[in-house]
């Protein structure tokens, strides 16, 4: 069997509604050239698009109640050995994040385990490069070659969640030669685009550059936050962004997204 390019994604519980996912595979549609698979890990029945591959979430051993508490660890189940059978390379993608094109390049860019970097250049006043922190929001790895994540994680997991805050941590901890994609491609909304303190309440978030390919929300405000026309104030204190974000909105319903 010919390795392939796949694109996978995680879905569970009621967070996030099936349209995420829909937007995400219609996004990944016009922003990739060559082939690919797009399969959705998920435990709903979900009315998904058309050309999504829905599969089951591999059992790795969490009680009901690690499902939904902080950490995010059911993501570790990306690192079975035997991944539905898949074979290739993965490019994993949070459902809050909004693609805007040049994925092509993210698969052929690296090798063995390459991610966001998530250190002081993603916080208010920080400086790019000067830290570097493994992000598992929109990364890269060998399906069923980062194995060594979940078996580190069940030889020890009390010790996994007392030593590491979530699983993006752990990973970076266990994964085969950490990479980190080239500045600029992967943009925070929140450190990058979202206005300063007070500037915020007047003027909308900056719309996205040219070369950035994917713009990460991570936590609060969530994409559809702010796609609604009367959404009001959608960030937390201080902050004070409101209102319809035009930029976002037109992404959200271009690829299928509903408003209501």
């Amino acid at each position: 069997m010919v390795d392939e390019r796949i694109i996978i994604c995680l879905k569970w519980g009621s967070l996030y509604s099936v349209d995420y996912v829909n937007v995400l595979y219609s996004a990944c549609q016009k922003a990739m050239k060559g082939d690919f698979r797009f399969v959705c890990l998920t435990d709903t029945d979900d009315d998904l698009s058309a050309g999504i591959e829905r599969l089951d979430i591999p059992e790795i051993g969490l009680s009901s109640e690690e499902w939904y508490t902080k950490g995010v660890w059911p993501k570790l189940a990306l690192y079975v050995k035997n991944l539905h059978s898949l074979k290739g390379r993965c490019l994993f993608v949070d459902l809050d994040m909004v693609v805007l094109g040049g994925l092509d390049e993210m698969f052929d860019y690296g090798s063995g385990f390459v991610c966001t970097d998530m250190g002081n250049g993603w916080r208010p006043g920080g400086r790019l490069g000067a830290t570097k922190e493994p992000g598992t929001c929109i990364f890269s790895f060998d399906i069923g070659k980062e194995s060594q994540i979940l078996e580190a994680f069940h030889k020890d997991k009390a010790g996994a969640k007392r030593n590491f805050i979530n699983e993006q941590d752990f990973a970076g901890a266990y994964a085969n030669g950490v990479d980190f994609w080239p500045e600029g491609w992967i943009l925070s909304f929140k450190r990058h685009l979202r206005q300063p303190i007070g500037k915020d309440l007047f003027f909308s978030p900056k719309a996205p550059p040219a070369n950035a390919k994917i713009i990460a929300f991570h936590g609060d405000p969530r994409p559809y936050n702010l796609i609604q026309r009367n959404t009001g104030f959608w960030d937390n204190l201080p902050h004070l962004g409101n209102g319809q974000v035009k930029w976002m909105h037109d992404y959200w319903v271009s690829n299928g997204g509903r408003v209501f």
